[in-house]
C-alpha cells in the first residue's frame, strides 16, 4: 500500500490504527468492569504497541534526510497521537488502583467522545498519507467540536460529584479519572491541531 519512501505515513496511519482499536477496546472496558486486570492489560499492550511505532518514527528521522512534510511536523503528530494512547491507556489503569466496579455514566460518555474522535482522527491520517490535505480539515473541525462535547461531560460529572457523593474518598477518585479523560480529549484536539498546522504549511 505504501512505498519504502512512505515509512512515516504508513508509520502514523499504524498509529491511528492502534488508537481506534484502543478506544473501542477503552469503551467495551468501561462499560463492564468485571475483569479490570484484563482491561487494563490490554489497554496497556496497544500503550505498548503505539510506543513502538513511535520509536520506529525517531528511528526513521535520524536515518533519513528528505522527509514527506517538515520533520518537526512529523514529530509534533507523533507525540500528539502518543499521547491519545497514553491518557487512555492511565484513565484505565486507575480503575484497578482505585479498584472502582461500578459503571459510572460519566465515565461512558467521555469514552464515547474520545472513541469517536479517534475515528476521526483515523480518517485524517488516511487523508494525509493520500496527500489529500484540505480534505482533512473536515474532520479537525469534528474533533474540535467533540473536545468542546467533553468539556460539558465534565462539567456535569465534577457538578454531580460535590452535589451527590458524601465520600471524600469515593469524590477525589471519581474527580481524578474525570480529569484524567478531559485531558485526553484535550491531547485528541492536540492531534488536530497538528494536522492544521500541516495543511497550513502544505497547502
Amino acid at each position: 500500500m505504501f512505498k519504502k519512501k512512505d515509512v512515516f505515513f504508513e508509520t502514523l496511519q499504524n498509529m491511528a490504527d492502534t488508537l481506534v482499536q484502543a478506544a473501542e477496546t477503552f469503551a467495551q472496558g468501561v462499560e463492564d468492569l468485571q475483569d479490570v486486570l484484563a482491561f487494563t492489560k490490554e489497554m496497556k499492550e496497544l500503550e505498548s504497541k503505539c510506543d513502538v511505532y513511535t520509536h520506529t518514527i525517531l528511528t526513521e528521522l535520524n536515518k533519513v534526510f528528505i522527509t514527506p512534510i517538515e520533520r518537526e511536523d512529523i514529530m509534533a503528530l507523533t507525540t500528539a497521537l502518543d499521547d491519545v494512547l497514553d491518557g487512555m491507556e492511565a484513565s484505565a489503569s486507575r480503575f484497578d488502583m482505585y479498584q472502582l466496579l461500578e459503571r459510572d455514566e460519566i465515565v461512558v460518555l467521555f469514552a464515547d467522545v474520545i472513541k469517536r474522535s479517534a475515528y476521526e482522527i483515523q480518517k485524517a491520517i488516511r487523508l494525509l498519507s493520500q496527500k489529500k490535505l484540505l480534505a482533512i480539515r473536515e474532520h479537525n473541525i469534528r474533533v474540535n467540536e467533540l473536545e468542546n462535547a467533553a468539556d460539558d461531560i465534565y462539567r456535569r460529572g465534577i457538578r454531580a460529584l460535590f452535589a451527590d457523593v458524601t465520600d471524600p474518598i469515593e469524590l477525589i477518585k471519581r474527580k481524578d479519572i474525570y480529569e484524567r479523560l478531559e485531558q485526553t480529549t484535550d491531547s485528541c484536539e492536540d492531534v488536530a491541531n497538528q494536522l492544521e498546522s500541516i495543511v497550513m504549511r502544505n497547502s
